[in-house]
């Protein structure tokens, strides 16, 4: 017997067999303490720990013995009108800080040494004129300019330019 529990417990026997098996377990108080054993056998091999003797009906009572916890109430909100306010007015002093911060005058950047330096009196500008080529370009690259979205209609409104090489033409007389 004790090799046909060895064999059951190792998954060696068929279904049939194993049910056969089973059912003899059940009426053989022998059988049942061998079944035990192997099993403890093999926890101790596989290195399980072991349980003592009643182990299951000791947690069961200490279980049963604990007191039944209560959850506790939930808080009431004061009420929905004070969380819709609370939340109103934090978006009101979210607008009020980003316009401050957008708006607010900017400090000046102390100026470099040189540039404190006045230009002799006679001293005229110099005017160095553009490159024909350069209005062409400005044109074309307007729109990647940082005050267009500052202009409003002024990026949709088609730029005329007079090329200073072109010659006014006479207005034919009415």
């Amino acid at each position: 017997m004790n090799d046909r529990i060895s064999a059951l417990m190792d998954g060696e026997v068929d279904e049939k067999s194993a049910a056969q098996l089973i059912e003899a377990l059940a009426r053989d108080a022998e059988a049942i303490r061998t079944w035990r054993s192997y099993h403890l056998i093999g926890d101790a091999m596989r290195g399980g720990l072991l349980l003592s003797a009643g182990f299951t009906e000791r947690l069961s009572q200490r279980l049963a013995a604990e007191p039944t916890v209560l959850a506790p109430r939930r808080m009431r909100t004061e009420s929905p009108r004070l969380f819709t306010l609370s939340a109103l007015a934090a978006s009101v002093a979210a607008v009020a800080f980003v316009g401050w911060m957008a708006f607010a005058p900017q400090r000046q950047a102390p100026a470099p040494a040189m540039a404190k330096l006045q230009p002799p009196a006679e001293a005229k500008p110099a005017i160095v004129p553009m490159p024909s080529s350069a209005n062409d370009y400005l044109l074309a690259h307007q729109g990647f300019s940082p005050r267009v979205s500052l202009q409003g209609m002024a990026p949709y409104v088609l730029t005329v330019a007079e090329h200073p090489a072109e010659a006014r033409k006479p207005e034919a007389s009415r």
